[in-house]
């Protein structure tokens, strides 16, 4: 069979779809399975806080002596951040042997049916298999995501949201049923904004037979003073915070044993990040996040930003308003993309100056870079070049 390079083979794929086949990947998955391992699984699904809570789950349990992969998405910069095991993404040469396996395994005709998502999903299988605990992160969804297909021994339910709507439903509870929908048998469900959220986990859980953990009522060894001081030390926001507490209850239910103090020399890259001593990146993207970041902000921010289309940009807005001086709009390559114009708009609409970022940074403002993973990628490529 023909070598096909990963990265030719994923480019040649769309990353978005109108409609998916859900069918198909749960196919794909019954023929690798028999070729695999498979880790302990703790699969995570929501709206916001997944990567950033995956990420401390996967640090705390490797610096225990675990053996530790974590798979998320989207990436910033390259596709191997998406696989990341033991500290580090995979590199190149981990990432293009299991292409190859999986490839082989499932056949030219499966492997390109698959869209992008799903065949990077089973590809993190392949490459995770003899890791001792497996971090899944979903997509957007949950019940019918791609990272759905295996047993997890927990899922964690991070924050929900109103966000991919045409996808999730258009209410807070189809998106929570949607989302929830993916556990089995152990739940712990992190702080939700929308107690509609927590009545929907109850019924599943019920429903299903799981075991829900609502966080933070649940059994754990929490020091939160401890936690707290990190995060002062490392400018983390409370909604970091936040998921620390549940990361750590996650390890509790699992019996895994953890030192609060590794994380601190945890990165959580893109997550209110200081870049440099007046700038913060943050791949937040819907007003869940501007929410949580708005109220993160110590001082008024120069906002660079952008929005994809599907996302409600003018509520962004609106909610980031009260710290933002002025917005300095970033164009972004993606097919799905907001027009400038439409982003020019929503700003005049929400009464808020712009321009458009040329690449200076002025020493004497601060700056927040947000809007989504896009407008993070396109500053730091500005600031490379």
């Amino acid at each position: 069979m023909k070598h096909i390079p990963l990265n030719i083979f994923l480019e040649a794929k769309p990353l978005y779809y109108k409609e998916i086949d859900h069918k198909r990947v749960h196919s794909a998955y019954e023929t690798l399975k028999p070729y695999i391992k498979y880790p302990r699984t703790l699969h995570i699904v929501g709206t916001n806080g997944k990567g950033s809570t995956g990420r401390m789950v996967a640090h705390l349990a490797y610096k225990n002596g675990l053996k530790v992969g974590h798979y998320t998405s989207p990436h910033i910069m390259k596709f191997n951040e998406r696989i990341w095991v033991d500290g580090v993404d995979s590199s190149d040469e981990v990432i293009e042997v299991a292409h190859q396996r999986l490839f082989g395994i499932l056949n030219k005709g499966m492997s390109e049916s698959l869209s992008y998502f799903e065949y990077s999903t089973l590809l993190a299988f392949v490459v995770l298999e003899n890791c001792d605990l497996m971090v899944l992160e979903a997509g957007l969804g949950g019940e019918f995501d791609a990272s759905n297909v295996c047993d997890k021994e927990l899922s964690i339910i991070t924050p929900i949201g109103i966000d991919h709507q045409a996808f999730l439903g258009d209410s807070i509870e189809q998106i929570a049923e949607t989302k929830i929908r993916s556990i089995q048998k152990q739940a712990l469900l992190a702080p939700q904004v929308y107690d509609e959220v927590i009545e929907v986990a109850k019924k599943i859980a019920h429903d299903v037979g799981a075991d829900l953990r609502v966080s933070p009522r649940v059994n754990t060894q929490v020091d939160s003073y401890k936690i707290q001081n990190i995060a002062k030390q490392k400018g983390w926001a409370d909604y970091l915070v936040d998921n620390a507490m549940v990361a750590l209850q996650a390890l509790d239910i699992l019996n895994i044993k953890y030192d609060i103090n590794d994380l601190k020399s945890l990165e959580l890259f893109g997550r209110f990040y200081q870049l440099a001593p007046n700038i913060r990146i943050d791949v937040g993207h819907n007003p869940l996040a501007a929410r949580a970041i708005e109220k993160a902000l110590e001082e008024r921010v120069v906002l660079i930003y952008n929005s994809l289309d599907d996302k409600d940009y003018e509520k962004v807005l609106q909610t980031l308003k009260p710290k933002v001086k002025r917005v300095e709009i970033i164009p972004i390559h993606s097919q799905r993309a907001a027009t400038l114009n439409a982003i020019e708009k929503a700003l005049n609409k929400v009464g808020i100056q712009y321009s458009y970022f040329e690449g200076k940074i002025d020493t004497n403002e601060n700056y927040l870079v947000f809007g989504s993973f896009y407008v993070v990628e396109a500053f730091l490529k500005q600031r490379e070049s």
